[in-house]
């Protein structure tokens, strides 16, 4: 089978992983905008607007451009199915397919609520793909409400590399008082407030931007625990491992989750998470048996004092996590569920 991903950006961190995965007995062809390089599988550059990343609603007007080289391409070499990713693949992978007899899957990808014009722009792709693939139980409810067919949504996870994300493994030094990790900043200011409560805990926090690097800051001065918080900012995904293997608790407290990858990376390398009880997090994170879901910051903090208190509980949740991971969200088990749902839109 020969496989096009269609992505106008850059790929998520987990699907160059995927596409790896699927080309070990298939055909990938990744056609996006960037220079990417995945190993094991063929990218092509398709050019189209100025040759740097744009936001979705600013490659809008050079869709058109992206959806003719890949008809250029297609016509040339059919692929036997297209999976396209977020709406601006979406459009493109439906007018470069068109008159081919190919069909679209879709995957869209929400950090934020998306405007007016996109949800009516999503729900046309929605109906008029084979196939619409939902990371988890709450974008499916959030698909059919935007009127796609339900027997056109198929839910894949997303996945995590359990060879890379493990218990085993070096992990980077630390002194002996206890280590938060938050991953990501956003949803980061609700375990700094509760370092006021735990006085010997340290907090590391990896990932993002300068202004909201600089609240967290501000507000740990306020807080007085400036002096255990560490803001690394952007950390290489190859050092997450290493990172992740450090801590004693990691959290992920994102208000929108579209995929929860965070929470898997932390789940598949033993350490027990604390999670926002949301999006894919509800899916991923079985409350009390891998890990933690919280709705309230209060809860932040006893459930960091519950497991900082008691290593035994942290052992379990950690071993609990490592094993879910491993058995649920691998990448060979979601390529191989990606690949039922590519080989029944082609049926």
């Amino acid at each position: 089978m020969h496989i096009a991903i269609v992505a106008t950006n850059n790929l998520s961190v987990t699907a160059p992983a995927v596409a790896r995965e699927l080309g070990r007995g298939h055909e990938v062809t990744v056609y996006t905008r960037d220079d990417a390089e995945i190993k094991g599988v063929r990218v092509e550059r398709v050019p189209a607007g100025p040759d740097k990343n744009l936001s979705e609603s600013d490659l809008l007007p050079y869709i058109s451009d992206f959806s003719d080289g890949l008809k250029r391409r297609w016509h040339s070499e059919r692929p036997d199915v297209i999976h396209a990713h977020s709406w601006t693949g979406g459009l493109a992978a439906i007018a470069g397919s068109d008159g081919l007899d190919v069909p679209v899957t879709q995957t869209f990808h929400h950090d934020d609520r998306p405007s007016a014009q996109v949800l009516r722009l999503e729900r046309a792709i929605g109906r008029r793909a084979r196939a619409v693939i939902a990371s988890c139980a709450g974008e499916e409810s959030q698909l059919i409400q935007l009127g796609v067919p339900r027997r056109n949504i198929s839910i894949v996870p997303g996945g995590v590399d359990v060879e890379r994300f493990r218990r085993q493994g070096p992990a980077f030094p630390r002194d002996g008082r206890p280590r938060l990790l938050h991953v990501g900043a956003t949803g980061a200011g609700a375990v700094v407030n509760a370092l006021t409560t735990i006085p010997d805990a340290e907090l590391v926090v990896a990932g993002g931007d300068d202004p909201v690097l600089e609240r967290l800051r501000m507000l740990a001065r306020a807080r007085g625990v400036e002096d255990r918080l560490t803001l690394l900012g952007e950390v290489p995904h190859n050092a997450m491992p290493k990172l992740i293997r450090s801590v004693d608790v990691a959290l992920s407290l994102q208000p929108t989750v579209p995929t929860g990858t965070a929470a898997l990376e932390i789940m598949a390398c033993g350490v027990p998470v604390i999670a926002s009880a949301t999006g894919a997090h509800l899916d991923s994170v079985v409350d009390g048996v891998t890990g933690f879901l919280v709705r309230r910051p209060a809860e932040v903090t006893a459930r960091i004092r519950d497991l900082l208190g008691d290593r035994t509980l942290r052992s379990a949740l950690g071993y609990a996590g490592a094993d879910r991971a491993r058995s649920r969200y691998s990448l060979e088990r979601v390529s191989q569920e990606l690949l039922r749902v590519y080989e029944s839109a082609c049926a």
